[in-house]
């Protein structure tokens, strides 16, 4: 998909407008009083939000004109459901339903069509995280969906995956407690194990500094190829714990072997 494109859609990109904040307050308003001009003025001051939204799909095979398109179709909604007392940037609303307008595109489009018992446990799953989410306040496990709709684990995670757009190894995926993961930390670390800079003469020494828990995180994750959910559910803790002690460990590690 060629994003370096200056022209989509008949689109000069290089020369979209910038609207201001005052701008934006000021076609709004407009907007809501039924002025079609203000609207279309206001879709041309946000398209570099849905170029900066197909930038994510740039492994996709589809060509970017009917990507931007798509696009458009998500932007569009957004201002005409938008609500300004939601106070929220219009970006923030605005750019999870370009990504959703694409990603159902994609989905509809996909030649690789996924089974229907794939997608019924993939919405069964969703639907399971969401009571449990309202119920107990907090993101239920994998081990928790599971055992609430009567699946295996890796059932789950295969029908999950199978339903999902690619994306950035960079993405988020999910948030707890201030901690972010990313799609790369969900990927065990096979390659590297040989060439990887915690190879080095020192390694054990390093390794030795770590606490019982961060030591075993390490051996799991970059020894044993691990991933971080494999390795939540073996120590019994949440992957964002996973997450923040394997950075922290490897932090420690580097400040280690650069003395």
């Amino acid at each position: 998909m060629a994003l370096n494109k200056v022209e989509i859609c008949g689109v000069n990109t290089a020369k979209l407008p910038v609207l201001t904040s005052e701008e934006k307050t000021f076609l709004f308003e407009k907007i809501k009083a039924g002025d079609e001009e203000a609207r279309e003025l206001y879709i041309k001051g946000n398209l570099r939000l849905v170029l900066s939204v197909i930038r994510r799909f740039s492994a996709s095979s589809e060509n970017v004109d009917d990507l931007f398109q798509i696009g458009c179709i998500g932007l569009m909604k957004a201002i005409d459901n938008f609500d300004t007392n939601l106070n929220v940037k219009f970006s923030t609303y605005a750019v999870p339903m370009i990504i959703g307008e694409i990603r159902r595109y994609l989905r509809d489009n996909n030649s690789i069509r996924v089974s229907r018992s794939l997608r019924d446990t993939a919405y069964k799953a969703i639907y399971a995280k969401e009571n449990y989410t309202k119920t107990h306040q907090k993101e239920p496990t994998i081990h928790e969906i599971a055992a609430e709709i009567g699946v295996s684990k890796e059932d789950i995670v295969y029908a999950m995956d199978a339903i999902q757009s690619p994306v950035s190894l960079y993405d988020p995926v999910y948030t707890e407690g201030g901690d972010t993961l990313y799609v790369m930390d969900q990927i065990s670390d096979k390659k590297n194990r040989e060439e990887n800079w915690v190879e080095s003469i020192s390694l054990n020494d390093a390794i030795k500094r770590l606490d019982e828990r961060e030591r075993h995180i390490i051996e799991l994750r970059f020894f044993e190829g691990r991933t971080q959910m494999e390795v939540a559910s073996e120590i019994g803790i949440s992957q964002a714990q996973v997450s923040r002690l394997e950075k922290n460990a490897l932090k420690s590690m580097r400040n280690y072997l650069r003395t």
